[in-house]
C-alpha cells in the first residue's frame, strides 16, 4: 500500500463488510482483515474454489443481500478504496500513541506476522459456540452445530448420513434442514427450551414478521423432510465405542430436570449439538474495552469506551446477520464522520438504528427462553472430560470447589489446569464455571490465539 490506512476493520462477516463498504464511500482507507481466504463470515461462509460448487446459493440463507455486499466489496477493493487481506489471522491489537497495530499470522502456517497500522479500529470478531459437556460428547460424529455447518457450507460434506441436531437456540432448524436437504438423513432435532415461553415475548417478536415467516418456513422444510421434533427434551449421553453410535434422548421437566422414565435411544453416526452462542472479546479486552457482561460494551454509535475503537455484530452481543449489518452500518458511518473531526449525521444512520433497536430487542426475547436447562450440571458425571484439551473431568473440578475451597473460575483453572489448553477456556469456560457455580470471568489474555516464538522473536513486517 503507498498510503497508510485510516481504518483496520477486524472480520469480514456482516458486520464487518457493512462497515467496511460505508467507510470506504465516504472516503476513509480502509483495510479488512480476515482470517478466512474469502469474505462472508461464519453466515456468509463459502465452498473451497477448488470444489467447484456449481449451486452455492443452496446452501445460504439471503443470497441477494450477499451478493450485493460481495459486490460492493469487489468494487471498493478494484477503486484502491478498500484493501482485503485473507487468511490474515489477528492476535493482537496495540495502541501506540494516536493510532493502533493490529498483529496478525499469516496463512494456513500461521509462523510469520505483519502489522497492519491504522487511525481507528473495528472489531467485528463475530462470536463462537457453547457447549456443555454430557457423556460421551468427545466421541468421533459428536460436533458443534455451526460446525456442522461449516462443514457443509465450506466442504460440501456432511458430518455423518445419519444425525441429530440437539441443544437449544434458533441455530438448531437452519443447521437441520440444511443436512437434510444435503442429503442426510436426520433423525430428530432436540430441543430443550419450551417454546410456549415465547408467548410472554408475543408483543416483540410480533414486530418482525420478517422473522417468524423466516422460522415458519424451516419448521414447513423439517415437516417435508419428516424430521421429528422434540421440545423440552435433551440428549443426555452419546454412546459408541471407537466414533458415535446413538444417542439418548430424554424429556425435561419444568425445573429443567430429566423425566424419570422418558429416556429412548435413537441410532446415529453425527450429532451437531449447541447451547447457543458467546461474543468473541479477546481482542476488546486486550485493548480495554469495557465489557457489558460477556458483550463489549458500545454506544449509539457502536463506539467502545477506548477512543478510536469501535464494535459492531455479534461482539457486542449475538443477534444474527440482520443486526450485524445494522450496527455495521452505523459504525462505518461514525467511524468516517469521527475520522473528520465531525459528529454523524443523525438522518444517515436513522434506518440502522431503529432496525438494531427492534432485532435487540427481538433477540433478547429469544434469548430468553433458549437457556439451556437450569440442572444441565446435575448430568455430568464425574468422569465426564469437561476441558478436552487438559483432559479435566468434572471430579476434579467439583473437587476444587468442595474440598479445595476454590470460589472463582481462575482459581478452578489454577488447581485443575482446566482452560490451560489449546483452545485457552474457549470451549470449556462455560461448563467449567456452571460446574463451579461461579460466573464466568472474562480472561484478559495478551494474545487472542497461539502465536510462535519465532514470531514474538522477530520484528514482524509491515503491511501497511
Amino acid at each position: 500500500m503507498s498510503e497508510r490506512p485510516r481504518l483496520a476493520v477486524i472480520g469480514a462477516g456482516p458486520a464487518g463488510l457493512v462497515a467496511a463498504l460505508a467507510a470506504a464511500a465516504r472516503g476513509v482507507s480502509v483495510v479488512l482483515v480476515d482470517a478466512a481466504p474469502e469474505a462472508g463470515g461464519q453466515f456468509y461462509r463459502q465452498p473451497a474454489a477448488g470444489l467447484g460448487a456449481r449451486r452455492p446459493q443452496a446452501l445460504h440463507h439471503q443470497w441477494r443481500t450477499w451478493r450485493r455486499l460481495r459486490d460492493g466489496l469487489a468494487a471498493h477493493v478494484g477503486a484502491g478504496r478498500i484493501t482485503h487481506l485473507t487468511e490474515h489471522h489477528v492476535w493482537c491489537v496495540e495502541r501506540e500513541a494516536a493510532s493502533f497495530a493490529v498483529h496478525a499470522l499469516l496463512g494456513p502456517e500461521q509462523e510469520e506476522s505483519v502489522v497492519v497500522r491504522a487511525d481507528a479500529v473495528l472489531l467485528a470478531t463475530g462470536g463462537y459456540e457453547k457447549v456443555l459437556p454430557f457423556p460421551g460428547w468427545t466421541l468421533p460424529g459428536v460436533v458443534t452445530a455451526g460446525g456442522a455447518q461449516a462443514m457443509l457450507k465450506s466442504g460440501l460434506v456432511l458430518p455423518g448420513r445419519t444425525a441429530v441436531v440437539a441443544g437449544t437456540g434458533p441455530l438448531l432448524m437452519p443447521v437441520a434442514v440444511g443436512l437434510a436437504a444435503a442429503g442426510a438423513k436426520v433423525a430428530a432435532l432436540v430441543e430443550s427450551a419450551d417454546p410456549r415461553g415465547f408467548l410472554r415475548h408475543a408483543r416483540v417478536l410480533a414486530a418482525h414478521p420478517d422473522k417468524l415467516a423466516e422460522g415458519a418456513l424451516y419448521a414447513a422444510e423439517l415437516a417435508r423432510y419428516r424430521v421429528r421434533v422434540h421440545v423440552r427434551h435433551t440428549v443426555v449421553a452419546a454412546h459408541g465405542t471407537d466414533r458415535l453410535e446413538a444417542v439418548t434422548v430424554a424429556a425435561l421437566d419444568s425445573d429443567g430436570r430429566v423425566r424419570e422414565g422418558s429416556e429412548w435411544r435413537v441410532p446415529c453416526d453425527s450429532l451437531a449439538v449447541g447451547h447457543g452462542m458467546l461474543p468473541h472479546t479477546d481482542l476488546a479486552e486486550t485493548l480495554g474495552c469495557r465489557l457489558d457482561g460477556v458483550n463489549v460494551a458500545v454506544d449509539d454509535e457502536q463506539r467502545t469506551d477506548v477512543p478510536g475503537v469501535w464494535a459492531a455484530g455479534e461482539t457486542t452481543g449475538i443477534g444474527g446477520a440482520a443486526l450485524a449489518m445494522a450496527e455495521g452500518r452505523i459504525a462505518g458511518l461514525s467511524i468516517a464522520a469521527r475520522l473528520d473531526s465531525r459528529a454523524p449525521e443523525p438522518h444517515s444512520c436513522a434506518r440502522a438504528a431503529k432496525a438494531r433497536a427492534g432485532l435487540r430487542k427481538f433477540f433478547a426475547a429469544v434469548d430468553n427462553v433458549c437457556t439451556p436447562p437450569d440442572r444441565w450440571a446435575e448430568r455430568v458425571g464425574d468422569d465426564t472430560l469437561v476441558c478436552r484439551c487438559e483432559e479435566v473431568p468434572a471430579a476434579a473440578i467439583r473437587e476444587a470447589v468442595d474440598e479445595l475451597g476454590a470460589g472463582d473460575v481462575r482459581t478452578v483453572k489454577l488447581l485443575t489446569r482446566a482452560g490451560m489448553g489449546w483452545c485457552q477456556g474457549r470451549m470449556c469456560g462455560p461448563a467449567v464455571a456452571g460446574l463451579a457455580g461461579c460466573p464466568p470471568t472474562p480472561a484478559r489474555r495478551p494474545f487472542a490465539r497461539p502465536v510462535p516464538l519465532g514470531v514474538l522473536a522477530r520484528e514482524p513486517g509491515d503491511a501497511s
